[in-house]
């Protein structure tokens, strides 16, 4: 049986302590609250520890650094915070439950943890999505996240020959990385007649003596008790098969890069009315541009509140602490101007071709029309 540990007191719960979260986590302490980030891994960064590649943007969003070193930034700079308003990571916690009284229940090393915050922002990110086809359960099937967890954090080598479906930027970006290590990419296949990623990641791989395969997907996989090959196909422009375009690729991995659904099982929990707005890749809480809930006591910040790429996380968790801060009465002076410093940002992020799926999931959002409550407006 578990322990239940004492009440725990704090202005502002993370629950999550990847890239939205520990900004977020700066942010609110900056400004005068006391933070407490709920992490579930040992180390807090997310997604950003095993990303080695380097990143867009701008310099706040630490253009040019490699998401690895970002991990490294953005822990530094929790530990650099000047003295005042206590910041709390609890690594290796996970939250479980947010009840209508506003407590919050969380397990760590066999012990339940009760939480009463005065505010909460739910910084969970996504999980992978993955894809049904015949032999889809045999070993050698991972999903991306999982080969740069193999790869850049454990330093296993995950297969000899790769199918990679799937070329958005993280099929694109596990595709190169792949390679660097010896790895054989067989192909990089995509249903659709376009990538989904950025042409300077598929550039590289071309470079790289990848292939990659617009309007193809995968028929089924194949092997005794392990993958062995992939049977692949081609689509027409309505998405139907084309008869006799099957292909026979040999294989000892197949890595699904189909694409990430926003975590908001505590959103639900906590009573947030959700949407389904595909752009944003799924069930979603309604926010506001302070991203607030419809709860008004909770925030919501990164891939949970819509899937994006990292940078966006970053400074929506910058937008979330500062908003969650002034709604508790700090920063009455100084917030107003550091939120709409971050929607600037925002707006910069999204600007051209590809950020126009998730600029028309924020137009959606706003067709809502829902008033988020107290929500930290300034």
């Amino acid at each position: 049986m578990k322990e239940m540990g004492k009440m725990r007191k704090t202005e502002v719960l993370i629950i999550g302590g990847g890239p939205a979260g520990l900004c977020a986590a700066q942010a609110a302490s900056s400004l005068g609250a006391s933070v407490l980030v709920c992490e579930r891994d040992e180390f807090p960064g997310g997604q950003l520890v095993k990303q080695t590649h380097k990143f867009f943007g701008s310099k706040k969003q630490y253009a040019g650094h490699r998401g690895i070193a970002i991990a490294d930034f953005l822990r530094e700079e929790l530990s650099a915070a000047p003295a005042g308003p206590k910041i709390e990571l609890m690594p290796k916690t996970t939250v479980v439950g947010i009840y209508e009284d506003g407590l919050v229940l969380a397990e760590r090393n066999e012990e339940i943890i009760k939480i009463d915050p005065q505010k909460i922002i739910i910084a969970t990110g996504a999980a992978e999505d993955f894809l049904p086809f015949p032999g889809n359960d045999l070993p050698g099937v991972y999903g991306a996240g999982a080969v740069q967890t193999l790869m850049n954090v454990e330093g296993i080598v995950p297969g000899k020959r790769v199918l990679m479906v799937g070329a958005s930027n993280i099929g694109l970006i596990v595709s190169y990385q792949l390679s660097q290590i010896g790895v054989e990419v067989a192909a990089v296949i995509r249903r659709s007649p376009t990538i989904g990623g950025y042409l300077v990641h598929a550039s590289k791989i071309r470079r790289a003596g990848i292939p990659i395969r617009t309007r193809h997907t995968i028929k089924k996989a194949y092997g005794g008790g392990k993958v062995e090959g992939a049977v692949i196909y081609r689509v027409d422009e309505n998405r139907k098969p084309v008869p006799g375009s099957e292909e026979d690729v040999k294989c000892d991995v197949i890595c699904l890069a189909v694409g990430l659904s926003p975590l908001t099982e505590l959103c639900w929990q906590a009573g947030c009315k959700m949407a389904y707005i595909p752009e944003l890749s799924g069930h979603v809480p309604v926010i506001d541009r302070y991203m607030a809930a419809t709860n008004p006591k909770v925030y919501v910040a990164g891939d949970a509140a819509g899937v994006e790429e990292a940078s966006s996380a970053m400074v929506e968790g910058r937008l979330a602490g500062y908003s969650a801060a002034l709604s508790l009465g700090y920063g009455k002076s100084t917030a107003p101007g550091l939120q709409a410093e971050a929607a600037a940002e925002l707006e910069e992020l999204r600007a051209g071709p590809v950020g126009a799926q998730i600029r028309e999931g924020m137009r959606k959002m706003e067709k809502l029309k829902v008033s988020s409550g107290e929500g930290g407006h300034p």
